[in-house]
Order: structure tokens, then sequence, then C-alpha cells
């Protein structure tokens, strides 16, 4: 008898065993994929914002560069 009760113990204890490092594992890999989430959209936005100041001054530049005839009368 109290071999079995050794054997439930020990099989309910490797199971809480099991579970607990499978969570610490899912919250290490949800803390890696947040972080590569957060990397992308740094990125994107760096990106963007790039894109942006070039489309600024391509305007500013044609605007600069549009002559205009002057009007003599």
């Amino acid at each position: 008898m109290k071999k079995l009760a050794a054997m439930v113990v020990l099989g309910v204890l490797s199971v809480g065993l099991v579970a607990a490092s499978g969570q610490a594992r899912s919250t290490a890999q949800s803390r890696a994929s947040q972080k590569a989430d957060r990397k992308q959209q740094k990125a994107t936005k760096k990106y963007l914002k790039a894109q942006q100041k070039a489309q600024r001054k391509m305007i500013e530049k044609d605007r600069k560069n549009t002559h205009l005839p002057t009007n003599r009368y």
C-alpha cells in the first residue's frame, strides 16, 4: 500500500514538473516573439520615416527647380 501511494505521489509530481517546464518554455517563446515583433515594428517605422523624408525632399526640390516665366509687360 505504501509503495502504491509513493508511486502515485511521484507520478503526480512528475506530471506537475512537466507542465511547469512547458509553461516556462511557452513564456520564453512568447517573450522572444514579442521582442521580434517590436523589432519588426521599429524597422518598419524607420523605413516609412525615411520614405516620407525622401518624398518631402523630392517635393521641395521639384518646387525649387520649377521656373515659371516672369511676366514682362
